[in-house]
């Protein structure tokens, strides 16, 4: 076992004061920092835990850090104003030259004065010791790193960061593992996590189990912070994003693929229904979810004027959805993936398809993303990323887009026993419900994509499905 492990936790008082000048310029900057657009006011330490401890060439800090950020008026998914973050931070006296692209800065006072600090999950030797950690199940200071005993982690696979843009943070351990780090955390159990083990204990093959997790039991909190999920790495896999739009850009058919990815879709939400309990959804539950529907489109609407026009005819399926309700239409409700779309789905060079990243839109708050919903949110949520890939590749595909949900829907069916479109009123209500979203969020980060989610609300004021 390593120096590392066998040393744990050694906070001092006035690190945050070292570092507070260079986080808030870097921190703000980083794809999953959830408060953009509003400054940063200041920082407190949840807790600090050196992995590695000062003496060498290398110090490695494992911080939790809430950035306190103004408030503002609450909009379903806006991050609470003192939103706490994971940071692997790396000290040394300078950077060599692979390291460059992680310098987070140089402290002027404090402890760190006259140190280089940096982003250490671009270290290798840093990212190393994490592994280490899982799979000698070490307790260091707050941080338990925790296993699968019948899942063996060699000594010695070698790390490398994933770089492509996520919410959260990866490394890839000799194509063998990938270590996703949660970075917005919140206390509880992580869906992320509860899931695949839960998928795993069913025999479930479309979601790679966990072979070793990472926590932090804090002072003062009956839960602990599920901090990182270590799984099996699918080597050579491709992301159904990804393949998507290489199929499109060939002038290929998907709807093969879309069929099989339809019933693996279905075999998760059938191991999850008889993993966890089930519920019933009758007039007074669709009711509040029928209203939250509305809540949101009608603040969608405020935030983007472009919505407004198209708000009373969305606000039909709403009603629509409300009005089976009343009438006594009852609906089942299940643990669900809660964010499912193209890129949560892996495709084997196999051909297998597996669903990965359980840990649902995380803008939304940990309890009601453990909720049991309608299964047919996830359906919602893939016939959208089906409607997004059709507009990515040159001149939008309507008919691509047309024949792979088609496909989807029929592969679902296979495996399931029902075909989601025989629920066309729920269906609806959720694909429009999730377009709303799509306009808020492009509006504010990607306003040349506002075209892509406006062509679906256009269709969906008017009751098209499809």
């Amino acid at each position: 076992m390593s120096e590392a492990v066998t040393h744990p936790v050694a906070t001092q008082p006035r690190l945050l004061s070292s570092l507070s000048p260079l986080l808030r310029e870097w921190l703000p900057r980083q794809r999953w920092f959830a408060g953009k657009g509003r400054p940063v006011t200041g920082f407190s330490l949840v807790a600090a835990t050196e992995l590695l401890p000062p003496g060498g060439t290398l110090t490695l800090l494992h911080l939790l850090v809430r950035a306190h950020q103004p408030d503002v008026p609450a909009q379903g998914g806006v991050p609470h104003p003192s939103d706490c973050y994971q940071l692997l931070i790396g000290v040394r006296e300078a950077l060599p030259p692979r390291l460059a692209p992680a310098l987070i800065g140089h402290p002027d006072d404090g402890p760190l004065a006259g140190q280089t600090v940096y982003q250490a999950l671009y270290d290798s030797r840093a990212t190393s010791v994490l592994l280490e950690a899982i799979r000698t199940r070490a307790r260091i200071g707050r941080l338990r790193f925790e296993g699968d005993v019948r899942q063996t982690i060699e000594v010695g696979l070698a790390p490398r960061v994933v770089t492509s843009e996520q919410s959260n943070s990866s490394v890839v351990y000799g194509d063998t593992f990938i270590l996703k780090l949660l970075r917005r955390l919140v206390p509880g159990t992580n869906p992320d996590l509860e899931l695949p083990l839960m998928l795993a204990r069913e025999n479930c093959p479309r979601v790679p189990a966990p072979a070793g997790w990472l926590l932090a039991d804090l002072d003062g909190l009956d839960d602990s912070y599920v901090l990182g999920v270590l799984q099996p790495y699918v080597r050579g896999a491709t992301d159904g994003w990804e393949l998507a739009l290489d199929e499109l850009a060939k002038g290929a058919d998907f709807t093969t693929e879309a069929r099989a990815l339809g019933r693996a879709t279905a075999e998760v939400h059938t191991a999850l229904a008889r993993a966890l309990p089930t519920v019933t959804l009758g007039h007074a539950r669709m009711r509040l979810l029928a209203d939250g529907m509305t809540e949101r489109l009608e603040a969608a609407a405020q935030a983007v004027p472009a919505l407004r026009p198209y708000v009373p005819g969305l606000r039909s399926s709403f009603e629509a959805l409300a009005g089976l309700a009343a009438e006594g239409h009852v609906w089942t409700a299940q643990r669900i993936h809660g964010d499912l779309h193209l890129g949560q789905c892996l495709r084997s060079p196999s051909g297998s398809w597996s669903l990965i990243d359980f840990e649902g839109e995380p803008s939304r708050p940990l309890a009601e993303r453990r909720m049991p919903q309608p299964a047919v949110r996830d359906i919602a949520g893939m016939l959208r990323s089906f409607d997004y890939a059709s507009h990515s590749a040159g001149p939008p595909a309507a008919e691509w887009a047309v024949a792979c949900r088609s496909a989807y829907c029929c592969g679902y069916a296979e495996v399931a026993g029902r075909d989601p479109r025989t629920e066309p009123v729920l269906l609806r209500a959720y694909e429009t419900d999730k377009a709303v979203y799509e306009v808020v969020y492009e509006a504010r980060h990607r306003p040349d994509w506002l075209p892509v989610p406006m062509a679906a609300i256009h269709r969906l004021s008017t009751g098209v499905t499809s």
